[in-house]
């Protein structure tokens, strides 16, 4: 007996050390009750999220938290009660936060519980907020418009200048040739 308890031991020891491994590779993660969802759902949830380069797993919730716990990560223990995947989001959180909270709007039994974005824990309506802000992608074309702006503006003023000097010389030629 002794012995199947220690291989129990050593595989619980085990699943814990490949979820750390998983969760280090990701800095954000986004905490779902995915209780109710049909196979198809949850892959087809999953395939949404690849497209974007993060996954999403179904854990053990004391294995998580001893993970988390490894990682030295932000206390979730709170999210981590029953049945709870995670999002596990290597960049642009936003855009997979907007993917699970419109996924969890076309269905009712997938429900943000929270989630850990950078170091900060976020409770559910702080996720849902955060997923409503531009992403990284819209945030750096505003930026890159805002700085083309005034050399747009710049380009145009000094063109101006020559259009004008090349309609006074053509006015000027047919008034003298009028």
């Amino acid at each position: 007996m002794a012995i199947v308890a220690k291989k129990i031991q050593d595989d619980k020891v085990q699943a814990i050390a490949e979820l750390k491994e998983h969760f280090s590779r990701s800095r954000d993660f986004i905490f779902a009750d995915y209780r109710g969802l049909r196979v198809e759902q949850i892959t087809a949830l999953r395939k949404q999220l690849k497209a974007k380069d993060a996954q999403f797993r179904v854990v053990k919730n004391n294995f998580a938290r001893i993970a988390f716990e490894q990682l030295s990560a932000p206390d979730v223990a709170n999210y981590l009660t029953g049945p709870t995947a995670v999002a596990l989001v290597p960049r642009d959180p936003n855009e997979v936060a907007k993917i699970l909270l419109d996924f969890a709007r076309e269905n009712s039994a997938l429900s943000v519980k929270g989630g850990i974005l950078g170091d900060t824990v976020y409770d559910a309506r702080q996720v849902e907020a955060f997923s409503k802000l531009p992403g990284r992608l819209e945030l750096i074309s505003m930026l890159m418009s805002v700085m083309n702006g005034p050399v747009r503006n710049l380009a145009a003023a000094l063109n101006d200048v020559n259009a004008r000097l090349v309609r006074t010389i053509k006015a000027v030629g047919e008034q003298k040739a009028g």
